[in-house]
């Protein structure tokens, strides 16, 4: 398998096919590089080479020990993008691998990052603080925690089969293979990576990161997201970006990029391209 092991001796997993413009997959959490298998071969198929990694902790990557937040996942990606030398590069991140995203191109993307993609995406904050009202109280991430902790299996069969992908509304159309791959997705990774990464999906603060962002940045949101309600995520990010541009799409999911990969992927295509 193709890996690259980081100062702290962690290993990292990643795909890297196709040739052209690099194009870099951030996934979120608590999944792998998997998750982006529909936009994989998608962009494949036009022409441009596709990264993709998984996360410490998460699918098959190392199982660290400590270094779950958002630092150490930005350095990570930094890490990977030296060793395959990668430059012009478009960054897309989904959820927590926004977050990422975010984080990656503020502090380690000088020089290397050509645009930036925010799909479903965390930032700024999640978290409702003094100074964010509008995020979630912290006992919804208690919640997360307390089902990663005592019952990981099941909880990740709830979340994918109910809130995720949208099909616990009335006359959603399920996808039992869906809901498995994300099943599958969850449970190759470690317990202990998926519960500090809860912290670090929800308690950083990024908005400082997305101000000092300077390249084309697209940020793109379902506004029937469950998961990362857009009031506390685009509809503030787009305000911090320098070069923001804000898609929303009505009635699409925290999983749209998996259950309504047609138009996405062509979204994403365009922004590419332009």
């Amino acid at each position: 398998m193709p890996i690259i092991t980081t100062d702290d001796g962690t290993s990292i997993f990643y795909k890297d096919w196709g040739s052209g413009q690099p194009i870099m997959f951030h996934h979120g959490w608590p999944l792998s590089s998997d998750d982006w298998d529909a936009q994989l071969m998608f962009f494949v198929q036009h022409g441009f080479r596709v990264i993709a990694h998984d996360r410490r902790g998460h699918g098959r990557s190392g199982q660290a020990p400590d270094g779950h937040d958002m630092d150490h996942y930005a350095a990570d990606v930094a890490a990977l993008v030296a060793h395959l030398d990668l430059r012009d590069v478009v960054h897309v991140g989904h959820s927590t691998g926004g977050g990422e995203v975010a984080r990656y191109v503020a502090r380690h993307g000088a020089g290397r990052v050509a645009k930036a993609v925010l799909i479903g995406a965390v930032p700024p904050l999640m978290l409702q603080t003094a100074a964010n009202p509008g995020g979630l109280p912290i006992e919804v991430f208690d919640t997360f925690r307390e089902g990663t902790a005592s019952n990981r299996s099941q909880f990740f069969l709830d979340v994918a089969s109910g809130p995720f992908y949208g099909f616990n509304r009335p006359g959603a159309k399920v996808s039992h293979g869906v809901v498995w791959n994300w099943w599958r997705q969850g449970m190759m990774g470690g317990a202990l990576a998926h519960y500090e990464g809860i912290k670090a999906f929800s308690e950083t603060d990024f908005t400082d990161d997305l101000r000092s962002i300077q390249v084309p940045t697209l940020v793109m949101h379902g506004d029937d997201d469950q998961v990362v309600p857009i009031a506390g995520s685009a509809e503030l990010s787009i305000r911090l970006l320098e070069d923001g541009h804000l898609k929303v799409y009505p009635g699409f999911s925290h999983g749209m990029c998996t259950v309504n990969a047609d138009v996405i992927n062509q979204d994403l295509l365009e922004f590419v391209r332009s």
